[in-house]
C-alpha cells in the first residue's frame, strides 16, 4: 500500500498518524475542512526514517510532503541534504509553524496541548493544569515526563486521545488546535 496514492504525508511515527487521522476524521464529520481522501498517511518509525520514505516516494514520481516535530530529532531529519532535496523547504512542515502559543521544540502534541492535558487528567489521571499555564513555551511533553516521571508514555496519551475523538467533535477542540 505504500504506492497506492498519488499524494503522500510521511509523519515520523504511529503516534503522529493517529493524532493526524483522529483529527481529521474530526473536521470531516463536522462538515468542516478535510484531509483529501487521497493524500496517503505514512508513519516512518522515527525522523531520521523520513528521507529514506521520501526518496523511495518521490522516485517513484509520487507527491510527498513531510511534517516533523521540532524538536531535536525533527531537525536533524529537516537538515539532511538529501531530504531538502528531495521535498524542498516548502513541503518539509514543522510543527513549532503550527503551535499555538509558539513554542520553539513543539512537537505534535503541542498542536493539541489544552485538549491533551484534559484528556491526561480525565483518562490517565496525569495532572498537569497548574503547570501548563506557567510553561506556555515549553513542549507539552517534556512537561509530562518532568511531572508524570517513568509513568508517562505518548503511547498511553495518543491512545488515550483516540478514545477521546470516537465520542467527541471537532466542537469540542479549542479554536486554535
Amino acid at each position: 500500500s505504500l504506492f497506492s496514492n498519488q499524494r503522500n504525508l510521511i509523519l515520523e511515527g504511529l503516534t503522529d498518524y493517529w493524532y493526524v487521522e483522529a483529527i481529521a476524521s474530526l473536521l470531516k464529520e463536522a462538515g468542516n475542512t478535510s484531509l483529501h481522501d487521497k493524500i496517503a498517511l505514512v508513519p516512518a518509525n522515527t525522523a531520521s526514517k523520513v528521507v529514506y520514505f521520501a526518496t523511495i516516494l518521490t522516485s517513484h514520481n509520487l507527491k510527498v510532503a513531510a511534517l516533523l516535530d521540532s524538536d531535536n530529532a525533527g531537525d536533524q531529519a529537516a537538515r539532511q541534504e538529501v531530504l531538502l532535496h528531495r521535498l524542498s523547504n516548502k513541503r518539509i512542515l514543522r510543527t513549532s509553524d503550527y503551535a499555538v502559543p509558539r513554542i520553539e521544540h513543539a512537537e505534535i502534541e503541542d498542536l493539541l496541548r489544552d485538549t491533551l492535558a484534559i484528556i491526561a487528567k480525565a483518562d490517565l489521571d496525569w495532572d498537569i493544569t497548574s503547570v501548563l499555564g506557567n510553561a506556555a513555551d515549553k513542549p507539552i511533553v517534556d512537561i509530562f515526563q518532568k511531572h508524570i516521571g517513568k509513568d508517562f508514555s505518548k503511547y498511553k496519551l495518543a491512545k488515550a486521545f483516540l478514545r477521546w475523538s470516537r465520542d467527541h467533535t471537532a466542537n469540542e477542540l479549542k479554536a486554535h488546535e
